[in-house]
């Protein structure tokens, strides 16, 4: 167990107790093992098997006997597992195939016996509550349609200002429209056209955004960043505008052959078949809802069961500050030191410096939380290594762009203007191409203050409070106290001007 430099232990020294959700879905049944029901869980094991148990359902009213015997298989592997990784806390849950099959009753009391664990069949109502939850859990106050597509049904439910409004549970999966058209993507979109015609609350969702939940639309988002050949391969937080996803989801849908789109070998070839099914469903629902922008969220009804479980307090916790602190407490020399960057780094941004939002404020003390987290690696690896670790990093609460910014301040908190070129990364270079000019600037200008910082604290707490950052006679000055004057010399006053410089202003050191 690894102790840090202000008495703050490593990631086994939290005490939380490990939450193990089962999901069992009309295409996949899935474990994941979360390290604890907190704001901001992070999954330890995640594990899913395509049984494809609502695959003809609608058709013969039946769970497939395969897909039955697949899906036991599972859950006797799952509770396995859950006894190894010493996972008390288990909730499962069952969906659309299992609540409407004749045999749903029967596999289910059988799937109890092999998981261990008592097994709650959603309604279709709780399905699109929980997916809404997820939502709330992954999205910076959301405020849109959340729409969860399965294989056997399509949950939509009206989200704003952290209340849900409205839902409905469509009969649209994948596997159920394969089964009732007969394979037939022209008969499946009329069936689509037909049942999102009855809802008439869709018009609420027109400019609004629509977050996209689900193993299908999540592949047509892989396909999409694959195509585009964007530089990272996060799905969670990935936006298109309306007309972008109607024009790529029309394109999938008249396809003959997906593997021969562009992008189209990036799927798993389990997915294929039922990709052209959930690309219509989408084509037609933002049709009808006309969002101002699709976002795709790995955030669904798993994680919406944990957020429903948590108190008050812990809901109202920002999920991104959330996680840079349990990173910091995990990876950084000092949490303390971390979160004393936050407040040094505040005085940078009232006047005469750069204005700054609520968003931008709390992506700021987001990045001073992780700026330390690359500290263990090799000196000249540790912007690189940095960067890769946040730019993937299961994050929440902030979209792609805020998610770059990260990426980049924290590797400028490395590699600062004065490094060699050689030093500088291929997905650096790619972030900074697709990021506009102002978050850029402003990535640097945190990076640099964190570099300016780290001269006179050497990653230790107690340090920086002692020498405030200010504006004066349109300078930026810092002030040394005396007992740290030793602290001054060439290293610390070129970072300084650097910081100065992209702020406008000279700088200015002050011994006092």
């Amino acid at each position: 167990m690894s102790r840090h430099a202000d008495g703050h232990h490593g990631p086994d020294s939290h005490g939380l107790e490990p939450m193990g959700v089962i999901d069992i879905g009309s295409n996949s049944v899935r474990l994941v093992v979360y390290e604890g029901a907190i704001r901001a869980p992070t999954p330890i094991f995640n594990e899913k098997v395509l049984a494809g148990l609502g695959r003809s359902v609608a058709s013969t009213g039946r769970l497939p006997e395969d897909a039955v015997a697949r899906a036991l298989a599972a859950m006797t592997r799952f509770r396995a597992i859950n006894r190894i990784l010493g996972v008390k806390n288990v909730r499962a849950i069952a969906t659309a195939a299992c609540r409407e099959a004749e045999n749903g009753p029967d596999f289910i009391r059988r799937a109890e016996a092999a998981a261990g664990v008592k097994i709650e069949i959603l309604s279709g109502e709780k399905e699109a509550e929980l997916a809404a939850y997820g939502i709330i859990m992954g999205c910076h106050e959301p405020n849109g349609f959340a729409g969860d597509l399965g294989g056997g049904s399509l949950e939509v439910i009206d989200i704003a200002d952290g209340r849900l409004a409205q839902a409905v549970t469509l009969p649209l999966g994948g596997l159920r429209l394969i089964d009732t058209s007969g394979g037939r993507i022209e008969m499946a979109t009329d069936i689509a056209d037909r049942e999102i015609g009855k809802v008439p609350w869709f018009a609420r969702g027109h400019g609004r955004t629509f977050y996209a939940v689900g193993g299908t639309w999540r592949a047509l988002a892989k396909m999409h960043m694959a195509a585009t050949n964007y530089p990272l391969r996060v799905m969670h937080g990935y936006a298109m505008g309306r007309q972008e996803v109607l024009n790529f989801c029309e394109e999938i849908r008249k396809a003959k052959k997906l593997s021969a789109l562009p992008g189209g070998d990036s799927v798993n070839k389990s997915r294929r078949d039922v990709l052209p099914y959930g690309a219509m469903s989408l084509e037609r629902l933002l049709k009808r809802v006309q969002p101002s922008e699709v976002v795709f969220s790995v955030f669904g009804i798993r994680e919406g069961l944990v957020y429903s479980l948590l108190s008050a307090r812990e809901k109202a916790r920002d999920p991104l500050i959330a996680f840079a602190a349990e990173m910091a407490n995990q990876r950084a020399r000092s949490v303390r030191h971390a979160e004393e960057l936050c407040a040094w780094t505040d005085a940078l941004f009232v006047a005469p410096g750069p204005k700054e939002s609520a968003d931008e404020r709390r992506l700021r003390h987001a990045a001073c939380l992780m700026s330390d987290i690359g500290w263990r690696a090799h000196p000249d690896y540790r912007g690189e290594q940095a960067l890769n670790l946040v730019a993937h990093a299961a994050l929440a609460g902030l979209d792609h762009p805020g998610r770059i910014f990260l990426a980049l301040a924290i590797y400028f908190r490395h590699d600062g203007p004065e490094d060699d070129a050689e030093d500088k990364t291929a997905l650096s270079e790619r972030l900074q191409k697709i990021v506009s000019g102002k978050l850029l600037k402003r990535a640097r200008i945190v990076g640099a203050a964190i570099r300016c910082a780290h001269m006179i604290s050497i990653g230790r707490p107690g340090l920086i409070d002692e020498a405030p950052l200010g504006y004066a006679g349109g300078k930026l000055q810092l002030r040394l106290p005396k007992h740290h004057a030793v602290l001054d010399g060439e290293r610390l006053r070129r970072r300084l001007d650097g910081l100065a410089k992209l702020l406008d202003c000279q700088s200015e050191l002050i011994v006092s």
